[in-house]
This record gives C-alpha cells, structure tokens and sequence, in this order.
C-alpha cells in the first residue's frame, strides 16, 4: 500500500542563508523518510504569493517571519506549517504549527563569547524597527535584558536601511555611532550582513579589531565572510534542523494526525570563533599597533624589522613590551599568524596546499610541511584531513 502522493509548496526566499538553510532541512527529512512528496519551489527560490489563492495543493511550510505571506496564508484550509523568530510574548505566536529559532539562545551564545574574552562594555547593532524586522526588535528586547542582568553598560543602535543611494550617509552615521563608545567593546550584531558593515566602518576609520571593537554576528553566513579583511566570528543557527522538524509536523499533519498548535524552539548550533572576537586583553599600546599590523601583513612575508618601523620603537624594546604582555616573542607572533591563517585556509576551502603556502606567505610548499610537522605533528594534508573527519563526525 503506497502513502498519497503530496504535493506540498515552500513559501521562502532562498536569497537567505536562514532560508536556504531551512530549505535544506526540509530536503534531510524527505531523504531520511522517504515521504513522497511533489515539491513546488519558483525556479529563482523567491517567494510570490499573489497568485497564491488559486493554488491548488496539500500542504504548505512557510516562513512567517515575512508578515505579507502569514497574512496571505490566513484562511487558507490546508495544513501550514510555519518557521521562524521566537518571541518573549506567546500572544505573537500564529495560529499554526510553529518551528522557531530560539532569539534568546541566539543572542545569549554571542553575548557570552564576547564576555568571556573578559570585555566589559557592550553594544548591540540591530535594525530599524518595521513589520519586516519583528525576529530583531525580539534580539534588540533580548540583548538589553541580558546586559542589565549582569550589570554592564550597553549601547544600541539600528542604524538605516542600506541601498544604492543611502550607503554612504547609512556609514557615515554608523561610523559616528562607533565613535561615540568607550573602548574595548564588544558588539553582537544582528545578522552577519549588519556586522559587515561594522567591519568596513571600522576599517575606514583605523580602528583596530579586535582589541578596539570585537564583533559577533549572526547567521555564519558564507559570502559575508569573505567579503572583509578581517574574518567575522558568527554564531550559527540551527536553520537545518528546523527544517527537518517543520516538515516532520507537516508529514504528520498529512497522516491525520491534530498536533493542534506547537512551538518548538531551536538553539543555535555553535559559535564559529575568528579574527574578529580573537580579543586578548592587552594593554600595551605599541603591543595593539604591532598586532593589528602583523594580523594584516603577517602573510605577505613580513619580517620583525617591518614591524618595528611600522610602530616606531626598538627591537629590545618591542620585544619586551611583548614578553610582558602577551608572553612571546614578534617573531613568534608572526609565525603564529601565518600558521592559523594557513589552518583556516585547509579547514574552510579547497585551494590547493601549494596555492595555500604561496597565500600565507611561506617561502616554499616543503617549508609550509616543516612548520606542521614542528607544530602539529602533522601534514597540511593530513591536518585537512583529520578536520573533514571531526566534521563529518558531529554533523552525524
């Protein structure tokens, strides 16, 4: 006896990483039950809903988080599913099934990895308040909460809608803004693409991060990452397994069964630490200048001297700023930086280990082996491959 063949609409905009996450949820739990279903998704992955009252199907997962497709969907006599933001107030539920990111765990995960670098100011960069934006006035409400909790001062801004024509005044004032807070900070923005913007502004205006300015955003997204020097820390949400779950509701909506109103919240899977959180407390301001410059030169072959003449003091005084503050030597600085940059280039992409030598400025592909095999005790091809393994290992 063969189940009903269903045919079953995704109501997402897949220009998002939330979405296409979501997406590919939906995608784990058709492959693991092997449910057959007739998939309608617009060929460009956006969502149009203004045909949507003549569609003629059995079930929909949609993204509530757009307040015009909840509102199309209202009436509508098919099982729904929703997905999206979690909300402090239950009264802001819909109506429906409900699959939703947990905002508290969100923010909670990047709000405690910035305080646990031991930085005691913070701030928030969300976005302006609108219909649209309901999933981060509920990160803003959150944020706020956790920082009065525990005693700390914090600053929020939304800043501007960004386009074309509003760019430049939208950083001028966000610029103006990250002027404006003590130093450290550490700021939890509300999506990587906002943190983005953090890191272009402060890098117009000199301002060094992490040791001024550490940033977290939120989403891990893989395009925003690579669109900025300095590689953004992110906490990653768990939009693959709300999939899963919202089609399994659905799936159980299709079988008879009444599941009557769920909410199920989802916590975010990890948070991914890089260049901008890697705060360490220092105090020195030689140490500061020196570090930022190694962090962006370290790979282009630089040597102690250029460092010198960057900050401007002797060699026996720059080392000792560095014995006392951080514990080793500018030359083991430097080292340490080209050795992580290469690490995260075998990690995070497929660049050939020759290419990734040439990009972290060793002198040879044999030399970059030497550096692993004193450091790690291994191959750069079989640190690549022992990490694809402990990849492998906690996605099962």
């Amino acid at each position: 006896m063969f189940d009903k063949r269903f045919k079953i609409t995704l109501l997402f905009n897949a220009n998002k990483v939330y979405d296409r996450q979501v997406i590919k949820g939906i995608g784990d739990y058709l492959q693991a039950s092997q449910c057959d279903w007739d998939i309608f998704l617009e060929e460009d992955f956006r969502c149009r809903i203004s045909k949507l009252q003549h569609w003629v199907g059995d079930g929909i997962i949609a993204d509530f988080d757009d307040p015009e497709i909840e509102q199309a969907l209202k009436g509508l006599r098919v099982p729904i599913v929703a997905v999206g933001s979690s909300y402090e107030n239950p009264e802001n539920y819909p109506e429906v099934p409900y699959v939703a990111t947990d905002n508290r765990a969100l923010v909670s995960s990047a709000y405690e990895h910035l305080k646990a670098k031991g930085l005691e100011y913070f701030a928030y960069y969300g976005m302006p308040k609108s219909e649209d934006s309901r999933w981060a006035m509920e990160r803003e409400s959150v944020f706020q909460q956790l920082v009065a909790n525990d005693g700390y001062e914090c600053a929020v801004y939304r800043g501007l809608e960004t386009n074309a024509e509003s760019w430049q005044y939208a950083m001028n004032r966000l610029a103006d803004w990250i002027q404006s807070m003590p130093k450290p900070v550490g700021i939890v923005a509300v999506s990587d693409a906002r943190a983005r913007h953090l890191l272009q502004v402060c890098d117009h205006l000199g301002i060094i991060v992490p040791d001024k300015v550490s940033i977290i955003g939120i989403d891990d997204e893989d395009l925003t990452r690579h669109l900025s020097r300095v590689s953004l820390s992110s906490v990653a949400q768990g939009c693959r397994k709300m999939g899963f779950q919202a089609a399994k509701m659905l799936h159980r909506q299709l079988q008879g069964h009444d599941l009557g109103k769920p909410r199920l919240l989802v916590g975010p899977e990890q948070v991914i630490e890089r260049q901008s959180t890697d705060y360490k407390a220092l105090k020195d301001p030689y140490v500061i200048q020196a570090m930022h410059y190694i962090r962006h030169n370290a790979c282009k072959g630089i040597k102690v001297e250029q460092v010198l003449d960057y900050v401007k003091v002797s060699r026996s005084n720059l080392e000792k700023r560095f014995k006392d503050d951080i514990g080793h030597s500018v030359h083991q600085e430097i080292h340490c930086a080209k050795l992580d940059q290469a690490m995260s280039l075998l990690r995070n992409t497929e660049l050939s280990t020759s290419d990734i030598a040439e990009l972290c400025g060793y002198p040879s592909l044999q030399y970059m082996y030497a550096v692993f095999k004193k450091d790690l005790e291994l191959t750069p091809k079989a640190y690549r491959l022992s990490r694809q393994q402990q990849d492998e290992d906690e996605d099962e």
